[in-house]
């Protein structure tokens, strides 16, 4: 009975996938998923917000079992996201026995589903597409880039990051105005390697992308979580959110500036204090040697010019003269003199140096 019920299930949905097709994002019917062997990963399944309270399972044409949601198993876990519509599935420990098609499904009604989305997964030893993490997170505001790897074999196909909600895809080599211009991708055919760099990030910006190369793509999940605290963000008019510096680091920093100006402005001024002492004491020391040498050059010059010019000092005469009227007869003129040390004299004076002499002024005739 259970595997009629399990037969039942996977007729229907093959069905409902001949009929309505599945969700496809490079416009073919399958999605190559390629893994390494032992490998894991998780794989996105998204439905209408209205399936909320519905049944999904994960469906595997190899076993031909459902594996309902809120059901974890050793190597396989399928886990329900109501606020996110979706549910993901996460298969571990993956061997080449488990390649095949799988199928993700939601129950719309009484003996309907509703496939979301079908894959085919590979395992082998060089994957078609890989990524570097598939796992990468982010702050709102700031940005996040992605590396995925792909073949030789794929290396001329069309690469593409596309969003798995709102089926929005960046092809390289492809310009549309339409497209959020903070997502650039490139193609480094030499690395054979397709970097995405997200900038300006948005909270929105979470959830689940994947690179694809063809047919063959891998998943990716981003994170973006808040901003740091004091980090101040602004929204350009396109809606576009652009990283400002941190407040609290440039707060910090000039704190830790100022820090620094306060001890080392009188460091400085100490040594340049000092520098200045020190070359002006220098600059004092080699002059002095020069000042002393013309000290002693004028003190010798001066001695000499005394010994050159110098004359012997003139001599001293004191003399004592009576003048009297020389018409009075009555009395006598009488002139003392006296000599001192007269230089070139024959005569030399008596014992004490003074010359008495007497002169008789000639008596005028009657």
């Amino acid at each position: 009975m259970a595997a009629y019920a399990k037969t039942e299930i996977f007729y229907i949905s093959i069905g409902f996938w001949l009929i309505l097709g599945v969700e496809s994002y490079s416009g073919g019917s399958n999605h190559t998923l390629t893994i390494y062997p032992g490998g894991s990963l998780t794989i996105p399944c998204h439905y209408d917000k209205k399936y909320t309270q519905q049944k999904k399972s994960w469906y595997s044409v190899i076993d031909q079992t459902s594996t309902y949601t809120n059901t974890t198993e050793q190597n396989l876990s399928v886990i329900d996201h109501p606020d996110q519509s979706l549910f993901t599935v996460t298969m571990r420990n993956l061997q080449n026995k488990r390649n095949g098609d799988y199928y993700c499904v939601v129950e719309t009604g009484v003996n309907k589903t509703n496939v979301t989305y079908e894959l085919y997964l590979k395992i082998e030893s060089a994957p078609d597409v890989s990524v570097v993490s598939s796992s990468v997170s982010g702050h709102e505001g700031g940005d996040i880039s992605v590396q995925c790897l792909y073949s030789s074999g794929y290396q001329n196909k069309v690469k593409q990051w596309c969003r798995y909600k709102d089926k929005r895809c960046y092809t390289v080599g492809r310009t549309d105005t339409s497209q959020n211009s903070s997502v650039q991708i490139r193609d480094d055919d030499g690395r054979r390697s397709l970097t995405v760099l997200m900038t300006g990030l948005r909270r929105t910006d979470s959830g689940w992308y994947f690179c694809s190369v063809g047919d063959a793509l891998n998943p990716v999940h981003i994170t973006v979580t808040e901003a740091e605290p004091g980090k101040a963000k602004e929204t350009s008019e396109s809606g576009h959110q652009e990283n400002n510096n941190n407040t609290t680091e440039v707060t910090d920093k000039l704190q830790k500036d100022n820090k620094l100006l306060t001890v080392w402005l009188p460091v400085s001024a100490a040594l340049l204090l000092l520098l200045i002492l020190i070359s002006v004491f220098i600059w004092i020391w080699r002059r002095r040697p020069k000042q002393d040498e013309q000290q002693i050059r004028g003190r010798n010059g001066s001695r000499n010019n005394d010994a050159i010019y110098s004359k012997p000092e003139d001599p001293v005469i004191y003399s004592t003269i009576n003048d009297e009227n020389p018409n009075d007869a009555d009395k006598d003129t009488t002139t003392y003199s006296t000599i001192d040390n007269i230089p070139g004299s024959e005569a030399k004076p008596p014992a004490g140096g003074t010359v008495y002499s007497s002169v008789a002024p000639h008596q005028q005739q009657q």
